[in-house]
């Protein structure tokens, strides 16, 4: 028998909001109060969420961030900075004990994905599972889809999925970001380089690691065309019945009392 999981459709929202739903689910489901949940969303305005570990002063240069109007968030989970801006943005919430999840995170990480890959399918486009080849080649770059990690998905040998978990009270928190389209210029002017050389080499490198949807794609993928896919991909490559979840009001201001004292708190964003 298909399992049922809550479906979140959020919309645009704000970047400190965004994160805050995340964790308010999180806490909701180790609480018992809801069963898994599959969110959606969208940022507005543009975000750029900066992993849990990741340094901001010498590495993300806040000017450019304030002049495109982005506005920077802490996400729990680590990794590197994405740009949040023309992209469908994911997160799944289930307990570590779920019969579907493995322990170790790279595998917890394989189920999910069947997810992503469905919904890449769904759109016509040909996705695979990143498996690096030995030990994972890491950089000193602060840009998160400068290469991908096990079992993200990579179309024509690029990145097309980021993604990153964390385990809290007994719960899987992965989220992810999903381009539909990709501002080159705009990425990479929110982050510290040497010079304007080195910056731009970067710009161009990131054309043979990182795709959107809208590169690959045989016809232009709306937003809305996007999260009918995954949502698709997620029932399909997961085994699952989405349910509409709507937040009750006392909920609502549960996940905006958490955004406002702390997603938009310097203290947090800005801590490391």
């Amino acid at each position: 028998m298909t399992e049922t999981w809550y479906f979140v459709d959020s919309g645009p929202c704000h970047p400190a909001y965004n994160m805050a739903m995340d964790e308010a689910l999180l806490n909701w489901h180790s609480k018992g109060l809801i069963p898994p949940v599959i969110r959606f969303y969208s940022w507005a305005p543009a975000g750029l969420s900066v992993g849990y570990f990741q340094k901001v002063k010498g590495k993300i240069d806040m000017d450019g961030v304030n002049n495109y109007g982005i506005e920077l968030v802490r996400r729990q989970t680590g990794g590197r900075a994405v740009l949040h801006d023309q992209e469908l943005t994911y997160s799944v919430i289930v307990s570590e004990e779920h019969k579907k999840m493995p322990k170790s995170i790279k595998d917890a990480y394989l189920v999910i994905s069947n997810g992503l890959l469905e919904g890449f399918k769904e759109l016509n486009i040909q996705a695979e599972f990143a498996i690096p080849e030995g030990k994972l080649q890491t950089t000193d770059s602060a840009v998160c889809f400068e290469e991908p990690s096990w079992y993200e998905l990579i179309v024509e040998g690029k990145k097309a999925a980021g993604s990153a978990q964390t385990r809290q009270k007994g719960v899987i928190l992965q989220h992810g970001s999903i381009p539909i389209h990709v501002d080159k210029v705009k990425l990479f002017d929110l982050f510290v380089y040497p010079n304007d050389r080195v910056k731009e080499r970067a710009r161009r490198a990131f054309d043979d690691k990182a795709v959107a949807i809208n590169e690959v794609s045989n016809k232009v993928v709306t937003f809305k065309e996007a999260r009918a896919a995954f949502k698709t991909g997620f029932e399909r490559g997961l085994d699952i019945n989405l349910e509409p979840f709507h937040l009750s009001p006392e909920q609502q201001q549960e996940v905006q009392d958490l955004a406002e004292n702390k997603y938009k708190s310097n203290q947090w964003n800005f801590s490391r």
